[in-house]
């Protein structure tokens, strides 16, 4: 009884380690990833992590399953820094707020986004997060433009909300920036396209 008794605080132990070297291996492929990096050998994400080629492959099946590990918990931090955006007030604040908050989790998603596309086959795991994000993505903007999207008639409504995801998920985000514009000129140019939606809206 007292064996059993003193295994449970070791094994404990044991799995809290285990849990903090899977994330630092997670974090050195991250690192790597925010470098620009496209290619990620086991020995490199090694030398970063500050552990052996060895533990890497006890840790994870292979490197496609690190790096799914990876980005599923870029996605999570990435998600745990959005912050409310006001619901009510002038539209002017409300597109600023949109677009300031989207520009910065747009550009730290990136990295994470282009790994995704290169994987051959992503989890079921990062497909279900990526999606969450983007339906979270939608659902906000239905409650923070809800003044004026509420009054409109469908399909009016659902239109003009399409239109406002389209110019504010990561695909277009990324078409500006890799179309050259710095990260202030496409935060800009999202809020200026809003504005442009929404503006047009009030005509019709």
């Amino acid at each position: 009884m007292k064996r059993t008794e003193a295994a449970g605080p070791a094994t404990d132990g044991r799995t809290e380690r285990g849990r903090q070297t899977r994330e630092k291996i997670a974090d050195a492929m991250l690192s790597l990833l925010d470098e620009g990096q496209a290619h990620f050998p086991a020995d490199k994400v090694a030398e970063r992590a500050g552990v052996s080629r060895r533990l890497v492959f006890h840790h994870f099946a292979d490197m496609a399953e690190l790096a799914e590990v990876a980005v599923n918990r870029r996605l999570e931090q990435l998600a745990a820094q959005i912050l409310p955006v006001p619901t009510e007030g002038p539209r002017d604040l409300r597109v600023t707020a949109v677009a300031k908050q989207r520009a910065r989790i747009l550009e730290g998603v990136t990295p994470a986004r282009l790994a995704i596309m290169r994987l051959e086959n992503p989890s079921p795991r990062v497909q279900e997060a990526v999606q969450q994000m983007l339906d979270f993505a939608r659902l906000r903007l239905s409650q923070i433009f809800a003044l004026e999207l509420d009054p409109l008639p469908e399909p009016t409504r659902t239109d003009l909300l399409n239109g406002l995801d389209a110019v504010t998920t990561w695909s277009t985000w990324h078409h500006w920036r890799s179309s050259g514009l710095s990260v202030e000129e496409a935060r800009h140019t999202m809020a200026t396209t809003v504005h442009a939606l929404l503006t047009a809206a009030d005509r019709g």
